[in-house]
């Protein structure tokens, strides 16, 4: 099977008061069209990939600009498959440039056995900008038995702001390793993730209440600069991780946006 080069970029821009997107791609990536729940400041995108999922060899590349003023929320229709490649690297490459606001929010990865994985995530933020983002990974297929015995998977998530790097985080596993098991790693969970807020400057009372709200043992939450905060989970299932990282974006969007309200997008429901 041949496999796919995909690109897609997408460009948001404030006109008359509601974000648009100008749309560009090349292969299996598209958008449906912009939708607008939260009325017409804020476009809710999804991105969609026909194929359903990755296979060994494909490449996949997005591109997302959010201009100033402009308010965009992108998120995915299902979950992304990372397939088993026969011994070919399969890679997706993301690149956020946020100069208003936006929200990355795709649904988990699933990584199957014997997949050969490498992502990234490249954050470029514009001083004042404000984000909220998540990455929720799950390895090998419980539902199915399947654990993740073989493969690797590889991912670097990097952020800036106004060009400074502000985090940066590699994640190297490989299937069967010791550390899916060990305390020190993955502590036999097989789902993992993260969710990011760059918004205001954070203040000492407003972590402690969010630390409040949301269990310590659950979900850590850690200031890394005087805008960013991450908080880390680990879980049983996907469907558990994806519980836990919902309820600090809940608690986190009100926050960032200037109290906007925690809507969920109507997919994650279907």
């Amino acid at each position: 099977m041949q496999p796919w080069r995909a690109e897609l970029a997408l460009d948001y821009r404030l006109q008359d008061g509601r974000t648009v997107v100008a749309r560009r791609h090349r292969g299996p990536l598209q958008v449906q069209k912009a939708l607008y729940p939260e009325g017409a400041a804020l476009a809710h995108t999804l991105i969609v990939h026909p194929p359903a999922g990755i296979a060994g060899g494909d490449e996949l590349a997005i591109d997302v600009a959010v201009r100033p003023g402009a308010q965009a929320l992108i998120t995915t229709p299902g979950a992304t498959r990372w397939y088993k490649a026969n011994g070919r690297l399969a890679s997706q490459r993301v690149t956020l440039r946020v100069e208003g606001g936006a929200e990355w929010l795709p649904q988990e990865v699933i990584v199957y056995d014997q997949a050969q994985v490498h992502s990234q995530i490249d954050i470029d933020l514009a001083d004042g900008a404000a984000m909220l983002g998540w990455d929720i990974v799950a390895l090998g297929r419980v539902a199915a038995g399947e654990a993740f015995a073989r493969g690797a998977f590889a991912q670097t998530i990097a952020l800036r702001e106004d060009g400074r790097l502000q985090w940066l985080e590699r994640t190297r596993l490989a299937g069967g390793d010791a550390l899916l098991d060990s305390p020190i790693g993955l502590g036999g969970h097989v789902a993992f993730g993260c969710l990011w807020a760059a918004g205001p400057r954070w203040s000492g009372a407003q972590i402690e209440s969010l630390r409040e709200r949301l269990p310590a043992d659950r979900v850590p939450v850690t200031q890394l600069a005087p805008r960013l905060l991450v908080a880390r989970a680990l879980g049983a299932t996907a469907r558990a991780l994806r519980g836990a990282l919902e309820a600090a974006w809940r608690e986190l969007r009100p926050l960032t946006f200037a109290g906007r309200a925690a809507t969920a997008p109507r997919i994650w429901a279907t």
